[in-house]
């Protein structure tokens, strides 16, 4: 086991304790942030590319037809494959926290639709249910059994909040174990089905399941209503016959105490169990591998990696599994830094140096004969990517993202940085917002002369109101070097006035008019 640290992160608030992370054919996604999805990624799904002791969070997006999802922590998850020859798989979510606290009973699918270099799609579809649907919930599991050449669902545990009726003002957001009951969910017919067992005393959450074939072992866990954390082993076997399923529970010795650990999947029936607490106010620092047989499980203490210091002594750590036999841990950070929750992160790759070795080989095979179309790539967008680096607004000059010419594709048509003109003055290697609008490059806008180029608008003199004006609107618009040539399509055009039709006068009408009587008629008619 290898503990690989990262570096001090910035804008890592979005990283907090209850995050998920999908992984997608080797491609790590971050699902979960605090707060709901901001304007960068209104999915709230990121892309975790880690290079060089680094992490990029590169937004994903989702299709038209896709439902809406909103950020969840601590929701239960677990893939959903096709066949076991198949690496295309589903994720299963369920569950979970909203940003309001509120917690979600709803359940999810969420697939991969498209992958490029660029920008990454997926099709997120939310399940009805019928029968005995789960209440909603949080830091519970759900896990995929197949049975007689059928597959079904199965959630257990979790923590919900005090029914209404229940509820006092001193305790209204109080939260409760839920019921230790077993639920199927079928996907394909839409409905769930509860069992009460009578192995099953008392609720639990933030416990440990791990499936094979028609089995789930459940280990660890903690009962708010005891306050303990449970040392027993539960076996959860699954018939799924032509009529109703059976499900049977048998308590086994060799449980572990623990509670929030987590399990990264190190073989095909081989995991390891990382992390986690013992009680209220200790970590458990000790490692474990499980291994699954057809009808037995076997665990194991396992040594341990060399623990940072700042690991040893933190009170609190939290994280998750990243697949591939790798996880993703945090710590908070001092208290002495300028941003109060930022975190530490640290990888832990549990397979052997060899494995690793191999695996990356094999990564970099794929990649090097990827049938990748680059004409589907989309050039990133303005605050479409965000990285966290040991300085928050600066970016290492020898970035393997910086531009080169030999790399396969062409970034002078689907790169960010293009040189505008001949008297550009922007440093493609800084990266410093120009207007407020920006999070962490120069405003661009593409001109419309010839097949088109992209033109900084500090370059060309716009204003932030110019620069919002040209990229809201459908207009055209021409750089210096350009205006000459499209003066004609640069000037408003000429608005023809519409000619309105006189109306027909309106008669006017005549009155008879008495003549004055003029000095000389009068003095006529006096001396007549």
């Amino acid at each position: 086991m290898s503990l690989q640290v990262m570096s001090a992160v910035s804008n890592s608030s979005l990283l907090q304790p209850g995050f998920s992370l999908l992984n997608f054919d080797g491609h790590v996604f971050f699902f979960g942030q605090k707060g709901w999805p901001k304007r960068s990624c209104p999915t709230g799904v990121f892309l975790l590319d880690i290079k060089q002791n680094e992490l990029k969070m590169k937004p994903a997006f989702f299709s038209k037809d896709s439902c809406y999802l909103p950020p969840l922590r601590y929701p239960a998850l677990c893939t959903l494959r096709g066949n076991a020859e198949s690496d295309e798989c589903q994720y299963i979510i369920h569950g979970g926290k909203t940003p309001n606290n509120d917690l979600s009973d709803k359940i999810y699918v969420m697939s991969l639709v498209s992958k490029t270099s660029k920008k990454t799609t997926f099709q997120c579809v939310e399940k009805d249910l019928g029968g005995d649907v789960p209440e909603p919930r949080y830091g519970h599991t759900i896990n995929i059994v197949h049975s007689r050449g059928k597959s079904i669902s199965v959630i257990f545990g979790g923590r919900s909040y005090t029914p209404l009726a229940q509820r006092t003002t001193e305790k209204w957001n109080s939260v409760v174990d839920c019921l230790p009951s077993v639920f199927l969910v079928d996907f394909e017919f839409g409905c769930s089905t509860s069992y009460v067992l009578p192995e099953l005393q008392d609720g639990l959450s933030f416990h440990v399941s791990v499936a094979r074939n028609d089995t789930i072992y459940i280990l660890g866990g903690h009962s708010l209503q005891n306050n303990t954390r449970s040392p027993s082993l539960y076996k959860l076997k699954v018939d799924l016959p032509l009529g109703s399923p059976a499900v049977t529970c048998s308590i086994l010795p060799g449980g572990i105490s623990v509670s929030s650990a987590i399990v990264t999947q190190t073989g095909d029936a081989e995991f390891v169990l990382v992390g986690g607490y013992q009680s209220d106010n200790q970590k458990r620092l000790a490692c474990n591998t499980i291994v699954l047989e057809d009808n037995k499980i076997e665990i194991v203490e396992r040594a341990s990696p060399d623990w940072t210091p700042d690991i040893k002594h933190c009170r609190m750590w939290f994280g998750c599994d990243m697949g591939k036999g790798s996880v993703l841990l945090g710590i908070p950070g001092a208290n002495k830094q300028l941003i109060s929750d930022a975190n530490y992160f640290y990888i832990l790759r549990c397979k052997e140096v060899e494995e690793d070795k191999e695996e990356e080989l094999a990564a970099q095979i794929c990649s090097q004969t990827s049938t990748e179309d680059a004409g589907d790539s989309t050039p990133f967008e303005d605050s479409e990517e965000f990285c966290f680096s040991a300085e928050a607004n600066s970016f290492d000059v020898d970035d393997t993202d910086t531009y080169n010419e030999d790399d396969e594709e062409d970034e002078s048509e689907t790169g960010y940085w293009i040189t505008c003109c001949a008297s550009c003055n922007i440093d493609i290697n800084t990266w410093v917002p120009f207007y407020s609008t920006e999070l962490n490059k120069p405003a661009m806008i593409l001109c419309s002369g010839g097949v088109g180029h992209w033109v900084h608008a500090q370059c060309m003199d716009l204003s932030e109101t110019m620069l919002l004006h040209l990229s809201e609107a459908n207009v055209k618009y021409f750089c210096n070097e350009h205006v000459d040539l499209n003066k004609g399509l640069q000037t408003p055009k000429k608005v023809v006035r519409l000619k309105k039709q006189p109306m027909k006068p309106l008669r006017k009408k005549t009155t008879m008019k008495l003549a004055t009587p003029t000095k000389k008629s009068f003095l006529r008619r006096l001396f007549e």
